[in-house]
């Protein structure tokens, strides 16, 4: 994977993942409440947690290569084991398409600036 030129900032990095985590849990409280039709936006707010929780840890060391590697490694992986949602194979599609997103936003290093709840 090639690294973008533009210097890496860590605490952008750290912090949109934080800012993520706390919108994910406001989306799936407002999933929660809405229902029986509202089961497919949880599965999605919670794999959005899942995803930034764990990339949070090795967004704390602050190295780009570490960050794309751990985001390759749960690309890899089978499945992804969380309790509490409704469909896992939904909750799965959701998880991938999230850890695209980051490989994107963290091989062009742009898009971490953005924290606001919707995106």
């Amino acid at each position: 994977m090639s690294i973008s030129s533009k210097a890496w900032n860590s605490e952008h990095v750290r912090k949109w993942l934080e800012c993520r985590i706390e919108a994910a849990r406001l989306d799936q409280a407002a999933a929660d409440k809405r229902g029986y039709g509202a089961q497919d936006d949880y599965d999605k707010a919670a794999a959005e947690e899942w995803v930034c929780r764990s990339l949070r840890m090795v967004a704390d060391n602050g190295d780009q290569v570490a960050l794309a590697d751990r985001i390759k490694q749960l690309l890899g992986q089978e499945e992804y084991q969380v309790t509490g949602i409704y469909d896992d194979r939904r909750f799965e599609r959701y998880v991938r398409a999230n850890l695209r997103k980051l490989a994107k936003m963290t091989k062009a290093n742009r898009g971490f600036e953005n924290t606001l709840r919707f995106q």
